[in-house]
């Protein structure tokens, strides 16, 4: 495929047209991200590539709309980095069997794998905190907070490690959060797209078009206080497969402080 080249003015007019084609038959039937790629064979670019001259920082987002799924904004492990945390420390003393331990992995295979908000603790205990004052994201722990279903994991955290409040909290700094971000959030075309199925094929209609600038720090920090950023940690004895920052599907444009409606 030869990639077309567009103005940010002529990539609106086409965004348009796609909108007001009404429901298209996805291009790409079995495939999740099929939204993103239809709108890429419609606009006759290649993935992950918008070609607008001089403007290398735009990207093209698309999000299903009315789903209560995350969307992966993100991986950074924490700090500090030199400890590795996570393999190190979480992982050993605060993980619990894996439940494949003894099937398809060895029977010491453990697991730390949650999804983690600074509205309300996990059921294990552990909470998002912001720390406006030294500019960082922790993890915090509170035994009192750990379910009555995980109070044999309990026993075992508290005879490898005691229950107290973690001794060296994971964190991330403020600035260091702008800055990954700033590498991946990108200024962007957000499409928010109607998804239907009829007979087995997926239908999609792009009918939210926004042009996003400026990622905010300010609004980004404030949605991890709203729970609407959420810390996933998703590692095994055998692998870690990162941490991430996750956000909620279709609010994306909560994130910049200049949104135009297309």
């Amino acid at each position: 495929m030869t990639n077309k080249i567009y103005t940010k003015e002529s990539l609106i007019k086409k965004l348009k047209e796609i909108r007001e084609t009404g429901w298209i038959e996805s291009g790409r039937h079995g495939n999740h991200g099929g939204v993103g790629n239809t709108i890429e064979d419609l606009l006759g670019i290649e993935e992950n590539n918008l070609p607008i001259p001089n403007a290398a920082e735009w990207e093209l987002k698309c999000q299903r709309l009315n789903t209560s799924s995350l969307t992966t904004l993100f991986h950074m492990e924490p700090s500090p980095t030199a400890l590795k945390f996570v393999p190190s420390i979480l992982l050993p003393k605060y993980g619990w069997a894996h439940k494949e331990a003894g099937k398809k992995y060895p029977n010491n295979e453990r697991s730390f794998r949650q999804t983690i908000s600074a509205v309300s603790s996990s059921d294990r205990g552990f909470k998002v905190v912001v720390d406006k004052k030294d500019q960082k994201v922790l993890i915090s722990f509170d035994f009192s907070l750990v379910s009555d279903k995980h109070k044999s994991w309990l026993e075992s955290v508290k005879k490898n490690v005691g229950i107290a409040e973690l001794s060296t909290q994971p964190y991330w700094g403020f600035q260091d959060l702008f800055h990954k971000a700033g590498t991946k959030l990108h200024n962007c075309f957000f499409i928010g797209v109607e998804v239907e199925k009829r007979d087995g094929k997926e239908f999609f209609k792009y009918s939210k078009i926004m042009k996003l600038s400026n990622f905010s720090l300010d609004r980004f920090i404030a949605a991890i206080e709203m729970g609407d950023v959420l810390v996933d940690f998703d590692a095994r004895t055998g692998h870690n497969h990162g941490t991430k920052f996750r956000f909620r599907n279709s609010r994306l444009h909560e994130l910049y402080d200049d949104v135009e409606v297309i």
